[in-house]
């Protein structure tokens, strides 16, 4: 047994943040690794100590596995832990670690390579006993051809689930329905895959329409011990990517329980596993199951694990990797109420979930019973292109599941992030939705119910209505304090009445005309074309409003970054831009023209300038976030120019493409 030291994170965010606590609670030494774009992140300061990596792309850094194992032996690390994603599931990376005198903190070079090969990996579990749907492997150096299309068809059937081979989080994922399709999401999964794991090899098989996703949690040490600790529901999702999981399922009974975890810890078996890991399955809604894979490392959803098992899986790595025997607390772990965890992307929802980068200026979850927050930000702090768009998660915990779904609903309706467009509102509109809460849940979710109508439940015409006059009211009280002219004198007070003064907003891509008159402590006041309303004002400045409205006070805090302006109270906010009174007239962009949608860099342009295409048509892939975004024709007729080249980096706004159609 060799007691670890000091270890190095080789991971960013959250999940670096998170490693760094419980190292440092077995009083082990740590150090970070950050990037250029990641130099004032939370985690470095939290490490004991930080080494630079020079560039910004996961390439240069996180992915490079020389300058990693450096980093280890200049700051005289005994031990790597990769956490989740990049080099987490890289057998060469292990083995390198393994040859240069360092620990992996994950399994052996071994099971992760046998997981790693999709078809010895089903060819495997099959021989176990675990159930299995066929696949096909391509390679990153495979010519494709028509015959895939068919091969496709005879061996897999469609659908066909495109996935990367040796990673996960959604990233080279595609569902392919229609076989003139494939080879076009073969090369998209392919790029991504090589972009996000330094591999681009996907995997093909048969896509089961809106099961649910299950998945085990084993873990196993030197000494042949392997255990499982229960299953994690993690069947909401977008983009092929979870947002919301939760410890236990509500559809897995007793009996399916310890059917799936004998199906798992056969699996870890099989392949001597030694570690943390988790055995994933896609279930029918009759409760038959089948294997997709095993990841070799830490999930992002271990914390609802943790909250139900009382266990710590950081350490219990770190323990297992210095040669201890699975502890006793975890061979007889048992569950102990309901954990669920959400996951806060920075994104924009309503606009098809694209990444939003920038800074958060203001980021705040409340420190509530039952909630656990594990976060990769703090105000102030910058979202990158460069990596993934998810910055936190919050988790709850409750006696039964309703309890931990109100706890957490709560903790979100006071979540607070400005500056960046996230899903706080998504996640909690799907923690009220009446399905959700009876636990009717599968992967086809968010195609049932339309984020748009989801949100949309969240916030009444009144309380926007409310909200605006709270911010019309911050907006005058504002404009008084700057005044150079009798600035001290209290908002609203005239020695004669005066007219109806106007200010526009714009909300949800509406715009919204306030006209209001104050005098004294009231404010009377219509927006658009409603009816005349009065308030009474119990105090304003440019920050806070009290007021009364319909016969219900409300407190407003009004926070403004970046042109917007946030009102909250205490479980709801609103956001709106102002308005210029006299604005510039934009230029016009061109017909047909292609915006980039998020700053990104070209990987790919599908057409040449004079090509014909139809509208929807992929013109220009973007990469963002690790992620592929497929820019297509507004509509359709005649590439009139591209404006952009391969591997070149755009900014939001600008024009990537014209298509002229038909006059």
């Amino acid at each position: 047994m060799q007691r670890i030291r000091r270890v190095l994170i080789a991971n960013r965010g959250e999940i670096a943040a998170r490693i760094i606590r419980s190292a440092q609670e077995m009083d082990i030494l740590t150090v970070a690794v950050f990037s250029e774009a990641d130099r004032n992140a939370p985690y470095v300061k939290l490490a004991d100590l930080a080494i630079p990596l020079p560039g910004n792309s996961p390439k240069e850094t996180y992915l490079n596995q020389g300058l990693i194992i450096d980093a280890a032996k200049i700051s005289g690390c005994d031990a790597i832990h990769p956490g989740y994603g990049f080099l987490s599931e890289n057998a060469e990376f292990a083995s390198a670690c393994g040859q240069a005198g360092i620990i992996f903190i994950g399994p052996t070079p071994r099971a992760i390579a046998l997981m790693g090969s999709k078809i010895e990996a089903k060819r495997i579990m099959a021989e176990a006993g675990v159930p299995v749907l066929a696949g096909i492997t391509v390679s990153d150096s495979d010519t494709l051809s028509e015959n895939l299309t068919e091969l496709a068809d005879t061996e897999v059937g469609y659908p066909v689930l495109v996935k990367a081979a040796f990673g996960g989080g959604g990233r080279g994922m595609r569902v392919v329905h229609n076989p003139g399709d494939l080879l076009e999401a073969i090369e998209g999964a392919r790029r991504e895959a090589a972009s996000a794991f330094g591999n681009g090899t996907v995997f093909l098989e048969h896509y089961v329409e809106s099961p649910r996703h299950i998945e085990v949690q084993i873990f196993g040490d030197s000494h042949g011990q392997v255990v499982h600790l229960f299953e994690r529901e993690c069947s909401i999702q977008r983009r092929y990517q979870k947002i919301i999981e939760e410890s236990p399922s509500p559809a897995v009974s007793e009996e399916l329980r310890s059917e799936l975890g004998a199906s798992a810890v056969a699996a870890a078996k099989a392949i001597g596993y030694v570690g943390a890991g988790t055995v994933e399955f896609v279930m029918d809604n009759i409760g038959k199951y089948y294997f997709l894979e095993v990841n070799t490392r830490l999930q992002v959803e271990h914390p609802v694990t943790e909250m139900v098992t009382g266990l710590d899986l950081v350490r219990l790595q770190i323990l297992v990797a210095e040669g201890m025997p699975l502890p006793d607390e975890v061979r007889s772990a048992r569950i102990n109420g309901h954990a669920i965890e959400v996951r806060i992307y920075a994104e924009d929802v309503l606009g098809g979930f694209l990444p939003s980068t920038g800074v958060i200026h203001h980021f705040h979850v409340p420190d509530l019973p039952g909630i656990r927050l594990d976060s990769g930000v703090k105000s102030g702090g910058e979202v990158s292109v460069h990596y993934d768009s998810m910055v936190a998660k919050v988790i709850s915990h409750g006696k039964n599941r309703d309890e931990a779904r109100r706890r957490l609903a709560r903790a979100l309706s006071e979540t607070r992030m400005y500056g960046v467009a996230n899903n706080v509102d998504l996640l909690l509109a799907i923690l009220r939705e009446s399905e959700f809460k009876a636990g009717a849940i599968d992967t086809g979710y968010l195609v049932r119910h339309t984020p748009a109508d989801l949100v949309g439940t969240l916030r009444s015409s009144d309380t926007v209505d409310a909200h605006c006059i709270a911010a019309a009211i911050a907006v005058q009280a504002r404009n008084r304090s700057e005044s150079k002219v009798l600035g001290t004198i209290s908002s609203g007070w005239r020695n004669v009445p005066n007219g109806h003064q106007t200010v526009t907003f714009k909300h949800d891509g509406t715009e919204l005309v306030v006209r209001y008159r104050l005098s004294g402590d009231r404010v009377e006041f219509s927006i658009g074309d409603g009816e005349l309303c009065r308030a009474t004002i119990y105090s304003c400045a440019p920050d806070e409003v009290d007021f009364e409205l319909g016969g219900i006070r409300r407190s407003a805090t009004i926070s403004r970054f970046a042109g917007r302006i946030y009102v909250a109270d205490n479980t709801d906010v609103t956001t709106f831009t102002e308005v210029p009174r006299f604005q510039e007239h934009p230029a016009l962009e061109a017909h047909g023209s292609l915006v980039a949608p998020m700053p990104g860099t070209v990987v790919r342009i599908a057409v040449d300038k004079g090509s014909a295409v139809s509208a929807g048509d992929t013109v220009v892939v973007l990469e963002a976030m690790k992620m592929e975004h497929s820019i297509k024709a507004p509509v359709s007729g005649i590439v009139q120019e591209i404006r952009v080249d391969l591997g070149q980096s755009v900014d939001i706004g600008l024009v990537l493409a014209i298509v002229e159609g038909p006059t």
